[in-house]
Order: C-alpha cells, then sequence, then structure tokens
C-alpha cells in the first residue's frame, strides 16, 4: 500500500501551533507546514500524552527508516501509530468483532495503545516489524489531533529518544538532542500522564503489554 499523500495535501488545515527552527531556515510556525512537512516525506517531533514522539508518513518507508536510524532502533521490532480516530485507521477495525472494538472504544481517545491484527497487511512490514500485529491508539492530545487532522491520516508515534535512553520530556530537549535530524518540532507541552508511557494491551490475549 502507498501513502494518499497527494489526496491529503488538500486537507492541511490551516491550525496555528508555533514551532522551533530546526534546521537552518526551516522554520515551521503552525500545524499546517508540519502536516506539510509529512506530505513531503519529512520527519516530524510533536508532544504527546507523556513524552514527545517523533513521527511520519507510515508508508513512507524512507521517512520511516530515518526515524529508526535517529532511534537506532532495529526494524523488526516495530512502532506505534496514533490516530485522531476511528475512521483513519478503518480497515484495522473491519475484521474485528464488535465486543473488541467496543473494548478500545472504552479507552479512546486516550493513552492507550491496543496491539490489534492485521492479517491483511493495511500496515506495511517496515511499520509492524516482525509482527502480524500493528499498535495502534487514537489520542486525545490536542496538538497529535489536529496533526493527523490536518496531515488526513495515522501518524508513526515513538519516542523521541534513542534506544535505551530516557524519553524526552520538553521541546526544548528535543530540540538540543535531535534538532539536526528532525525537520519539524512542533511547540507544545506533554500531557498529564506524569511522565509515564501509555499503557499497551493486546486485543487478543488481552494481556498488559507495558
Amino acid at each position: 500500500m502507498t501513502s494518499n499523500s497527494s489526496a491529503n495535501s488538500d486537507k492541511v488545515k490551516s491550525d496555528k501551533v508555533k514551532s522551533h527552527k530546526v534546521k537552518g531556515d526551516r522554520i515551521k510556525t503552525d500545524v499546517q507546514s508540519a502536516a506539510a512537512e509529512v506530505i513531503s516525506g519529512g520527519v516530524i517531533a510533536y508532544p504527546t500524552e507523556a513524552v514527545w514522539g517523533l513521527g511520519c508518513d507510515p508508508w513512507n518507508r524512507k521517512a520511516v527508516e530515518r526515524i529508526l536510524e535517529i532511534k537506532r532502533r532495529p526494524m523488526e521490532k516495530g512502532l506505534i501509530l496514533v490516530a485522531a480516530d476511528e475512521h483513519a485507521i478503518a480497515p484495522l477495525l473491519q475484521n474485528l468483532a464488535p465486543e473488541q472494538v467496543e473494548q478500545m472504544r472504552q479507552t479512546w481517545p486516550g493513552p492507550v495503545t491496543w496491539v490489534i491484527p492485521d492479517s491483511k497487511g493495511w500496515t506495511p512490514e517496515w511499520v509492524r516489524g516482525r509482527h502480524s500485529s500493528i499498535a495502534v491508539r487514537i489520542s486525545s492530545h490536542p496538538v497529535v489531533q489536529a496533526l493527523c487532522q490536518s496531515w488526513g491520516g495515522p501518524l508513526v508515534s515513538t519516542s523521541a529518544n534513542r534506544a535505551g535512553d530516557e524519553p524526552l520530556r520538553t521541546g526544548e530537549d528535543v530540540a538540543n538532542l535531535l534538532g539536526a535530524e528532525v525537520d519539524c518540532i512542533v511547540d507544545g507541552e506533554v500531557g498529564s500522564l506524569n511522565s509515564e508511557p501509555s499503557r499497551i494491551f493486546d486485543l487478543v490475549s488481552g494481556k498488559q503489554l507495558r
């Protein structure tokens, strides 16, 4: 499956969210600019419910590989997708039992991630890693919501840090450590989870994975 980037370019909105200067004159001043960066294959940093995250178009392999290189994370581990609403991940929900969908709805939108079977391979292998399932979350964070709506689909969402290091909590920390490696740092603050990462559950087994 390929990205719907050309179609999504018409969906970009003009929500005003400032961002830091990252590379030379590449200054992003609003969500529209950040979404345009995603459409063009860029990597962005943005605040989430608990920590700062790195994001990109999940169907752009080069962009995903850039994130993995920044984090020094092996592809086989897989990544999380974050979305603004159920419509954005509808192909993943079509083959689930109604009670499974309702179980997830009890926690969405919010800081809970569910690992969902992706038997038809809607998500690309460079996002799923070695798994036949994909981790997804519908976020309640206003910046994440605005980014996903403006870009027109789900985003890769993985903590903005090197593998094994502590997640970053402020935009200033992201700029200092990763500013030279990302295309846009959207201004904002993390949510109120007391710096704890979001919880992850396996939809099939019901087990809490984190």
